[in-house]
């Protein structure tokens, strides 16, 4: 086996790769072979007949029922090949990347793969999170009239696709970019191995099979026929899959075997480097979702430019961790995103998945779903998120029937201290909860409008083949206490005061998200004396606070 003949070469994962690829195609035999098994009776059966060897009463009985029987189990097995044939297997929503929109990547990508002497990926993809991989879409079910090209009269299966991690593409530089992808582009060579290609083509459709058969399925009628037909097609397609599943881990451990031994000689010493990136990278796309991103999707706001965002994330974490010091130097090399024709345009179809894939948002900008730029972010996110949850605030203590300000009419932060400092409130158990259930209604009403809205075009969404398919959901955090809630709407409270009476304004952390800024420097001590008034009912420490930021508490907000 040379590895200019199946692409694959001789190495010891090769071979493993490719021993495993077979027992997984014995298992698909013998399945066909049991299948086919009553029809062999019937034919030797119907021969016998016909020769006059087998004959009298029993024998045409035999005949009768070995025939109905064979007649059904072919049925049941058309179904399930059916099945296992027709269902599409699970996609990674991406975002797809053409030719046009990314020559020099591509030209980077093919060079790459002929340096590793490997077919090129048929096309390339983006993902809004930290990873690479190579993703077979050639099954039957994806009607791709690419799936099978012709070549001197021979059938060949067309290479997968590469999905890159979006966040790679800007904080890498081009040199690591190529390192990084060489072991994951090696990885097409396998799929030029007909043993390998059918063995996962055959476990794809049964993976989807068992996922078709455990769908809701039809209402109504149908469901009744519905229910033991693919009942029956699901529990065949697990137990095929489960013979197979010990065969395929070790034949994927072979192939990711054979990749790397393949992609040593291309950047091996600059791929060190290139890892360490991903881990760094990681982190930023980490915080950067999960404190950046998160508050604004739950207003109703995408931020438009992720990927430029982890780079900003990333140059404030070299800043501040005397470990990462030597990265900030690496941003005067040229970007990898250079690589693509409209970086803008990618990121913003990037940065619309990221919401949907980890919030739930809608596949389009509509009403209650707008993107922001970083620019905007601190007045249209951060000064917004603070006025509508204090807001938020004071219609629950309306509706618990706390008292008013004392002082001048209107919301005041010293009305909120008062009632949370009050006997009997036990650290605002009933605030607490009002606030949860507040919260779940808005939610609520916010998703029915946003469905019901007509939607307009993102300039991004010509990049996103995913249109307005639901996908799977991957939520950044589990849902928030009440006690989180309280201390998250107390904090805004104090936000909003701070800005209104004490010259405060709203910043933005890379690394934290939503930020007060007092005297031009970032606030981080403010957590700790709300928590002593929400979870202890003490207001003492954040009397002190307030006194030396300047803030009056009996003085009226600005809400929304």
């Amino acid at each position: 086996m040379s590895s200019t003949g199946t692409g694959i070469g001789e190495s010891i994962g090769a071979q493993a790769a490719c021993s495993r690829a077979l027992a997984v195609l014995r298992i698909r035999s013998r399945a066909l072979a049991v299948a086919l098994l009553p029809t062999a009776f019937a034919v030797v059966l119907l021969a016998g007949g016909a020769t006059g060897h087998m004959t009298g009463g029993g024998w045409d009985a035999a005949r009768w029922a070995v025939g109905v029987l064979a007649a059904v189990v072919l049925l049941l097995a058309a179904a399930v090949a059916a099945v296992i044939v027709r269902a599409s297997p699970a996609l990674s929503p991406t975002v797809e990347l053409s030719e046009r929109a990314a020559p020099d990547l591509y030209r980077l990508v093919r060079d790459l793969a002929e340096r590793l002497e490997v077919p090129p990926p048929s096309a390339l993809a983006l993902t809004p999170d930290c990873d690479s991989w190579l993703e077979d879409r050639t099954h039957p079910a994806h009607a791709l009239p690419t799936a099978i090209r012709t070549r001197r009269g021979r059938r060949t299966a067309v290479a997968p696709v590469l999905v890159i991690g979006s966040p790679f593409l800007w904080w890498m530089r081009v040199a690591e970019l190529r390192a990084l992808l060489a072991p994951v582009v090696a990885g097409t060579a396998p799929s030029a191995h007909p043993d390998i290609s059918a063995a996962r083509r055959f476990v794809r459709g049964l993976d989807a099979a068992v996922a078709v058969a455990s769908g809701p399925g039809p209402q109504g009628p149908a469901r009744l026929l519905w229910k033991p037909a693919f009942g029956f097609v699901g529990r065949v397609a697990r137990l095929l899959l489960h013979s197979c599943q010990g065969y395929v881990g070790e034949m994927e451990r072979g192939v990711a075997a054979a990749a790397s031994e393949r992609a040593q000689s291309v950047d091996y010493g600059l791929r060190i480097v290139a890892q360490e990136q991903v881990g760094l990278a990681y982190a930023g796309w980490d915080r950067l979702l999960t404190r950046v991103a998160l508050p604004a999707w739950r207003m109703g706001r995408w931020p438009s430019r992720l990927d430029a965002g982890v780079v900003s994330a990333l140059t404030e974490l070299s800043r501040r961790d005397r470990l990462a010091e030597g990265f900030a130097s690496r941003l005067g090399e040229r970007p990898a995103c250079d690589l693509l024709e409209e970086p803008g345009v990618v990121d913003e179809a990037a940065s619309l998945l990221a919401a949907r894939l980890f919030h739930g948002g809608p596949a389009e900008p509509g009403v209650g779903w707008a993107p922001v730029d970083w620019q905007q972010y601190p007045e249209e996110v951060v000064d917004r998120k603070w006025r509508t949850e204090a807001a938020r605030l004071h219609r629950v203590l309306d509706d618990l029937g706390a008292a008013p300000s004392s002082g001048p009419p209107g919301p005041t932060l010293a009305r909120v201290m008062t009632y949370l400092s009050g006997p009997g409130q036990e650290a605002g158990e009933s605030l607490a909860a009002g606030i949860g259930a507040e919260v779940a209604r808005e939610e609520s009403a916010r998703q029915r409008t946003a469905e019901a809205a007509p939607v307009a075009k993102s300039p991004g969404d010509v990049l996103n083949g995913w249109g307005a398919d639901p996908l799977p959901l991957f939520p950044l955090q589990p849902p928030r206490t009440g006690r989180e809630l309280l201390a998250d709407h107390v904090t805004a409270m104090v936000c909003c005061a701070a800005v209104d009476t004490a010259g405060a304004a709203p910043g933005l952390d890379w690394l934290d998200g939503p930020a007060l800024l007092i005297r031009g420097g970032r606030c981080s001590d403010l957590m700790s004396p709300v928590l002593s008034l929400t979870e202890d009912g003490d207001p003492g420490p954040l009397r002190a606070w307030l006194t030396g930021a300047g803030v009056r508490p009996e003085k009226p907000v600005r809400l929304v």
